[in-house]
């Protein structure tokens, strides 16, 4: 019988509010070796995920967007909005500032068939798994998968 979702995921996941300090969260990542976690508001709903790669941001900082003068006018050759978008993440002071709120998520009973082409589809390392309510019951990464396949081998 084929596995799911459910079968391989990691349930209740460590998790952390949008108004968590953001120090906070990257210590909580980095005392338990995870990579993301999913950022969940009072209801318990998922409203983002926080991973390392939002967390570059605080590092790399911004480049200013290219940009030439004419006739005393500034004109960007790159979308300024996207700019301030990188700006704020760079800034950003709570795990809302710089979290991901477009979410890729899988539900449970979903095969891990079906997670693995998501991920490598939407090119995401984890996925929240969500029942039906929208409330992260799991978290199934890239390494719960390839251990997986590790362990039908044995």
């Amino acid at each position: 019988m084929a596995k799911t979702v459910a079968d391989v995921m990691t349930p209740n996941p460590i998790s952390v509010d949008p108004d968590t300090v953001l120090k906070d969260a990257i210590q909580l990542m980095a005392d338990n070796h995870v990579g993301g976690l999913p950022v969940i508001n009072a209801d318990e709903h998922l409203v983002g995920i926080l991973s390392e790669s939002d967390l570059m941001w605080q590092t790399t900082g911004v480049d200013m967007p290219a940009y030439i003068m004419l006739l005393d006018s500034v004109i960007y050759l790159k979308n300024p909005t996207q700019y301030n978008q990188e700006l704020h993440k760079a800034l950003g002071q709570l795990v809302k500032d710089v979290m991901t709120d477009h979410v890729v998520t899988i539900a449970p009973d979903k095969s891990l068939r079906e997670a693995a082409h998501l991920m490598h589809d939407k090119q995401v390392r984890r996925l929240p798994v969500v029942n039906s309510d929208k409330q992260v019951v799991g978290i199934l990464t890239r390494g719960d998968i390839v251990r997986e396949m590790a362990n039908s081998y044995a």
